[in-house]
């Protein structure tokens, strides 16, 4: 296994918030066992191992100062090999703060997943504060065979603040090459987000996104199977609580779906 973790925490200096390199995961399947061959930390998170149970690798996502600052950049990248499943957890969520007239901030996310694996990442909340200025992204690729599913939960602005951002949040699927979802959530502009049509008054935006492999049926609230393998589990609410009431149900159906269950 390679490791590194980046910066030391008494030699890393974020006083220019630039970009400080990737960090990154690699698991493969040798010998029936996920082998973590690949754990590259970055300035800003450290990838930690928890568990390798058989064709289960499951890694932390560990972040080693306060997330996200203005100019700060931040990219994950995932590969996935044949036959594994990896499972991020993330021990705390994202805080976006007021950049206070700085450089905006960026959180991007690139993950490859190779035939008959399976990617499983149940994000922590991520929390655009008043003042921020986040660019977010995340594309995940799919060999034919492979299965993904991932929640996300944007909170805009905190408990004693109206709204958060400005915000833009994209997301993009491709299967065996082919598009499978693309999104583009813009919010930078304060006017168009509170209007009906987007987020209106809602504070919390939580998705489940199956990808890779098609339930029976999307009966709960919010759920929606998408044209291609894949659905979409969605809610809008005023409070974290009342969108993870949802999102957790679609969750606890469609886990078991991708890969293992643990």
């Amino acid at each position: 296994m390679s490791t590194s973790t980046g910066a030391d925490h008494g030699s890393a200096s974020r006083s220019a918030g630039g970009s400080a390199g990737a960090a990154r995961v690699t698991v493969e399947l040798v010998g029936g066992r996920a082998r973590l061959v690949e754990l590259v930390g970055s300035v800003h998170l450290r990838p930690r191992p928890v568990l390798v149970d058989g064709p289960l690798a499951r890694v932390a996502l560990v972040g080693t100062f306060a997330l996200l600052l203005a100019g700060d950049d931040v990219r994950v990248e995932l590969r996935v090999g044949a036959g594994v499943v990896l499972e991020l957890i993330e021990p705390s969520g994202v805080v976006a703060y007021d950049v206070r007239g700085g450089d905006g901030a960026s959180w991007a996310v690139h993950a490859t997943v190779a035939e008959g694996g399976a990617l499983v990442w149940k994000g922590a909340p991520f929390v655009v504060t008043a003042g921020a200025d986040v660019e977010r992204g995340t594309a995940v690729e799919l060999a034919a065979g492979a299965r993904a599913i991932i929640s996300e939960t944007l909170v805009l602005g905190r408990a004693d603040e109206p709204g958060g951002g400005p915000l833009r949040s994209r997301f993009r699927a491709r299967l065996d090459g082919r598009p499978l979802l693309v999104e583009d959530l813009d919010l930078r502009d304060r006017w168009l987000a509170s209007s009906p049509g987007v987020v209106g008054a809602h504070r919390v935006v939580a998705s489940v996104l199956l990808l890779g492999v098609r339930p029976d049926a999307a009966d709960g609230e919010g759920e929606t199977l998408l044209a291609g393998p894949g659905a979409l589990g969605r809610v809008l609410a005023r409070h974290a609580h009342e969108a993870d009431a949802v999102v957790d149900a679609t969750w606890a159906r469609w886990r078991p779906l991708v890969g293992r269950p643990t």
